[in-house]
């Protein structure tokens, strides 16, 4: 949770401090009752409000509340991974993605109903406004960045697959604005990559592969594999191990 300026003023920094309060007794709730169920009312009730009314003057409604605990969850969950792709303090992709991926996955486990929100079922009836987009992207843009570094390693310079029209076609947006100069290949990777990384942690969060143990000592042997399947380790290196 951020923390509240010290340069507002008493009413502003009460107002701050109630929507802070507002949202940790919503997330609380998420995890009892879940999305769909989510009441104004309850939440209005367990801060000892008269009326679910009074809530609006902190937030516009229920989708309004949602849309700030997504963005604060995007938010949580992109620092993370940007921080332990800034500790890595090293140019070898294969290692920052290994780095980014873990974050998601410490982040997930350990706040397994905010990810549900993100990554989960949709909440019935909300539509995710603008406001999400730019929290939201966060980690595709560092896996993204890997992928960049990959295309400007000359020593990895090589013949990549040309994609069909079609293909091109769709990923024309993408090249245009987050990754010019990009082979389509490589952003194929970049896209693969995530969603890959995506359905490993959500696989763990949401108790899949509970058979497997609780530590992540398979998780770190899957993405290692996968980086190099997606040529983020150097060709001929073998997949090294924490173990």
């Amino acid at each position: 949770m951020p923390a509240i300026s010290k340069s507002l003023t008493a009413r502003q920094r009460a107002h701050a401090e109630i929507t802070s309060e507002i949202k940790a007794i919503a997330r609380r709730q998420l995890g009892e009752v879940g999305p769909a169920a989510l009441s104004l009312r309850a939440v209005a009730r367990e801060l000892g409000l008269a009326s679910a009314s009074g809530l609006y003057r902190y937030f516009d409604g229920r989708d309004a509340l949602f849309t700030a605990l997504i963005i604060d969850a995007y938010s949580a969950l992109g620092d993370q991974a940007e921080q332990a792709y800034a500790k890595s303090r090293t140019k070898d992709v294969f290692l920052r993605w290994i780095g980014i991926a873990h974050a998601v996955h410490d982040w997930g486990m350990a706040n397994p109903h905010e990810y549900a929100l993100i990554f989960g079922t949709p909440i019935p009836g909300y539509a995710a406004p603008p406001d999400t987009i730019g929290p939201a992207t966060k980690i595709p843009l560092l896996v993204g960045q890997l992928f960049r570094d990959v295309a400007a390693d000359s020593s990895r310079l090589g013949e990549y697959a040309v994609v069909p029209r079609r293909v091109h076609k769709a990923l024309q947006p993408l090249l245009d604005t987050l990754a010019p100069g990009v082979p389509d290949e490589l952003l194929i990777r970049s896209l693969m990559a995530w969603t890959y990384l995506l359905g490993a942690v959500s696989f763990d969060v949401f108790g899949h592969r509970d058979f497997l143990g609780q530590d992540d000592v398979f998780f770190d042997a899957e993405i290692r594999r996968l980086g190099t399947m997606l040529g983020l380790a150097p060709p001929g290196r073998p997949v090294p191990s924490t173990s």
